[in-house]
């Protein structure tokens, strides 16, 4: 089995009227009803914006994000399945329900996690 993330940048849904809002939850929730009744599901949420912190390796703390950062996650999913062609699926369908393009990236094996 494979771990994926599959997310959208903060911003994306921002076209979407604010009366479509409800609309568009419950999509999303149906999508990951769905994705735990079939035994896919790990973790997930959205990410309101906010200010970030940056750690540095000495444990010095500052505001962010990083002026080189281009793009934040807005919400994010990850899920584990048998191939990247079954996570391409599920991120078709969180698609569809959030209204805006996701990501889907294979997120490395650590046995320590």
């Amino acid at each position: 089995m494979h771990r994926y993330l599959i997310s959208f940048d903060d911003g994306s849904m921002d076209h979407i009227p604010e009366a479509d809002l409800p609309a568009v939850g419950e999509a999303a929730h149906a999508v990951v009803r769905d994705a735990k009744a079939a035994g896919v599901w790990i973790f997930g949420g959205g990410v309101p914006r906010q200010p970030s912190s940056i750690v540095a390796t000495d444990g010095t703390t500052s505001d962010g994000p990083v002026p080189e950062t281009k793009a934040v996650v807005g919400g994010f999913a990850i899920i584990e399945v048998s191939s990247r062609e079954e996570a391409l699926v599920w991120a078709a369908r969180i698609a569809q329900a959030c209204r805006c393009a996701q990501e889907v990236r294979e997120i490395g094996f650590d046995p320590e996690s």
